[in-house]
């Protein structure tokens, strides 16, 4: 029987993780390559054979996205497989529709063929779009399980920019482990808050050999999704995070939609800072879509160490990359808390940017005065500080998860912003993860 004959589109994530647990020991099928996208430098690479299989002792070639037609015709593709995430629906379609002009089929992949089942309770946190709040959700419900004396491991969704050989099954527990690995900083924005909550986290490429890691050492597992995506494991309570700040993404985002669907929780976010008809307009869409989901409101309140420093002066804001650039938030809590507490001048770093920083906002047109906090590699990181030892200021305002101070030295005084999330009214996040742990026999 002669075999199917497979492209997935992927951004080095959900790609990998549907390749490892549909199609690598299939025999019905052949994927003949990988593209790739959103993430700087990660084509061009080979998936190793080490983690490829028996069926592909050549591993499997990752090419730039834009070469699918080309890919399609001279392999004869019988089948393309989208496999990203937080993109429009209209996004989606215009994929589609080049596949199908190309001769092939286009396939979306959903939680039958994908979703793996953990033999530990497990409680999954999502978002409708990246840079909702999803992380400091997770972070807030690790917290409460931890406090009640359970053993909590988070597994967060794939990073694998580097050396897929040495990202196989990644464990961290302290700030060592995230040099051992050689983290970019959008990886140490997500793990460093685990680790100072006291959580391990495992991460990496292997999702299934990750799992049966982590269940060794958990009485829960709390999966942290990444952008938008649905989880990699079957989850046994699901929460999805949803901002009043990008009303009506929730319905119009893959597969952020799919997500809101399957919620049995939402937790509308940034209360504190939208406009409440929003928030309204947000409710109704939940209830339109998915009836029996509780929604939950919550807050992000925002702390900053050092407030004289912003008061009055020019101060240059770094935020969080993802949530700027694919996430296409034009702000966050930096820029909130500059304009709060009455910075002279928000300075436009645009002018100064260098290199991969200069062509990020290029591609991101959205993009006004801040500083998005993109570092892939050492040479991002590198270009990333020059830009910032370029950009004419009194204060550098960091709004990204982790103290960028961690990574590379800023010659400017620098003031932290922090935001951590607080659930608002009657029903409280610890009451709802207290009946899912009875009835998964925890409590």
């Amino acid at each position: 029987m002669q075999k199917i004959k497979v492209i997935i589109m992927g951004a080095a994530g959900r790609d990998f993780h549907n390749f490892n647990v549909y199609f690598r020991s299939n025999d019905a099928y052949e994927v003949v390559a990988f593209t790739a996208t959103q993430i700087p430098g990660i084509e061009k690479r080979i998936y190793p054979p080490e983690l490829a299989g028996p069926n592909y002792p050549n591993g499997v070639p990752i090419y730039p996205e834009g070469e699918l037609p080309k890919l399609i015709k001279e392999h004869d593709v019988d089948q393309v497989v989208f496999a990203y995430s937080d993109v429009s629906h209209e996004y989606v379609m215009h994929k589609a529709s080049i596949a199908l002009a190309s001769g092939a089929d286009f396939r979306l992949m959903g939680p039958k063929t994908t979703m793996l089942k953990a033999k530990v309770p497990l409680v999954s946190v999502g978002a409708v779009r990246t840079g909702s709040g999803k992380s400091q959700t997770s972070r807030h419900v690790a917290k409460i399980l931890k406090n009640k004396g359970l053993r909590v491991v988070a597994i967060r969704h794939p990073m694998p920019y580097g050396d897929l050989r040495k990202q196989v099954c990644q464990r961290f527990a302290s700030y060592e482990d995230l040099d051992k690995y050689e983290c970019t900083i959008e990886e140490r924005e997500e793990y460093e808050p685990h680790i100072d909550n006291g959580i391990i986290v495992y991460a990496g490429v292997d999702y299934e050999k990750i799992l049966r890691e982590a269940e060794k050492e958990a009485d829960v597992i709390v999966w942290d999704g990444g952008n938008n995506d649905l989880p990699f494991y079957k989850p046994d309570l699901h929460i999805v995070v949803a901002d009043p700040h990008r009303v009506g993404n929730e319905l119009t985002y893959h597969p952020g939609e799919a997500n809101l669907r399957m919620a049995n929780v939402v937790v509308i976010n940034k209360v504190d800072t939208a406009d409440p008809k929003n928030v309204e307009r947000v409710k109704e869409n939940i209830r339109m879509v998915n009836p029996k989901a509780k929604i939950l409101e919550a807050a992000s309140p925002i702390t900053v160490d050092k407030p004289e420093l912003i008061k009055g002066n020019r101060v240059l804001v770094i935020e969080d990359g993802p949530t700027l650039t694919h996430g296409n938030m034009p702000y966050g809590a930096g820029a909130i808390i500059a304009k709060q507490l009455g910075a002279s001048e928000m300075v436009d770093p645009r002018a100064y940017a260098v290199g991969s920083i200069k062509a990020t906002y290029e591609k991101y047109k959205h993009l006004g005065a801040i500083l998005p906090a993109v570092g892939y590699g050492e040479k991002q990181i590198a270009e990333l500080k020059e830009t910032i030892d370029r950009t004419p200021c009194d204060t550098v305002v960091i709004g990204t998860p982790i103290d960028l101070r961690r990574v590379m030295t800023i010659d400017k005084p620098t003031v932290r912003v922090k935001y951590e999330l607080k659930v608002l009214g009657s029903v409280t996040l610890e009451e709802i993860l207290e009946e899912f742990l009875r009835r998964s026999g925890k409590q």
